[in-house]
């Protein structure tokens, strides 16, 4: 397959996920949709229709030609690449999580060796199974590991702080993308309007906070009224209905009592005061600040921690309020060049 066979392809799964959101498919093509996603949230207890719905929003966004030609147009591919086999180890944190690594290696012209997470196999299962229906020749641009990998050039692999450095030790004679843990952040001036503090509370709340690009620490003012975040957070009330959540905010609000540690309830999300830049999941850390300045340089001694920071003030490397779970084609996981890599490869 050629470039321009590969990008309409890709264009046309951005269709399909635009016909879904409008409900606009075919009773079998829907059928097929509808129970990979019913799958998904079987197999993963974090995974919900509205969150899945999210991703593939997304991602009907990103797969357009137009998008996706702007996207390619930024590099330069030579047309007579040496193709390489590329590993991707996939997370499953939040739902097609691993999709833009894999797109990545196809428009790149490279093979594709994916290890599926169990966490989110359904869907890019059912994904892989359309693009190959659509056009029989991509069959050859990827392979599926359910095994050890073996016969690979390079990887990209995600995970936790522990995975990551036994990544690094096993993949240590090839060339890598390791991703390791990272959060995402909030500075507030103070005079955010209720629309912007509703916005954050979707970058917080979206994915359950599982995904990097959730806030997971909010930088406010000295004197700053709490109160108005529990109050843009309402319309979030639900997530402690699901299980999974509300087994770790039961958890760490014992936990926080045991200890005789401060914090603040709201019934579903608690707040506690802290310098650590990561949360866990049913907790959103907090940081009193008197001066941005000493803000500025907690997110430069911190920047391999930190994925995405929401605000409006001026001199941040921002994301606006409400963008953090709607990322571009050319946002890229701990904002290394994964495109770049993998022209170098050749």
């Amino acid at each position: 397959m050629n470039l321009n066979q590969r990008i309409s392809l890709f264009a046309r799964l951005g269709s399909l996920f635009k016909n879904y959101e409008e409900n606009n498919l075919d009773a079998i093509t829907k059928k097929l949709f509808d129970e990979a996603i019913e799958n998904s949230i079987t197999y993963n207890s974090f995974f919900t229709k509205k969150n899945i719905n999210k991703s593939i929003s997304t991602w009907s966004k990103n797969l357009t030609k137009r998008s996706l030609n702007n996207f390619i147009s930024n590099y330069s591919l030579n047309k007579n690449i040496n193709q390489k086999k590329v590993a991707i180890i996939m997370a499953g944190n939040i739902p097609l999580v691993g999709f833009h690594d894999f797109l990545c290696v196809i428009l790149s012209g490279n093979i594709a060796i994916i290890k599926l997470s169990s966490k989110d196999y359904h869907l890019l299962n059912y994904i892989l199974d359309y693009l190959t229906k659509e056009n029989h020749n991509f069959s050859n641009q990827f392979e599926i590991c359910n095994e050890n990998l073996n016969e690979f050039d390079a990887v990209i692999a995600t995970g936790n702080n522990i995975s990551a450095n036994q990544f690094d030790l096993y993949f240590k004679n090839y060339p890598r993308i390791i991703r390791r843990n990272r959060h995402s952040i909030a500075v507030l001036e103070g005079d955010e309007s209720n629309s912007d503090l509703e916005l954050l509370a979707d970058d917080i709340f979206y994915h359950y906070g599982l995904g990097c690009r959730n806030v997971s620490k909010i930088f406010i003012p000295s004197k700053y009224n709490l109160d108005k975040l529990f109050k843009s957070f309402m319309a979030w009330k639900e997530v402690i209905n699901k299980n999974s959540y509300a087994n770790n905010y039961d958890y760490y609000r014992a936990i926080y009592l045991l200890n005789k540690e401060n914090f603040y309830d709201n019934g579903f999300i608690l707040l506690k005061k802290s310098n650590k830049i990561g949360s866990p999941v049913g907790t959103i850390y907090f940081e009193y600040y008197d001066c941005l300045d000493d803000v500025f340089k907690i997110i430069e001694n911190n920047l391999e921690k930190i994925q995405c920071i929401v605000s409006k003030i001026k001199g941040l490397n921002k994301t606006y309020f409400g963008e953090t779970q709607e990322p571009k084609i050319d946002d890229y996981a701990d904002n290394v060049d994964t495109f770049d890599f993998l022209l170098k490869l050749n």
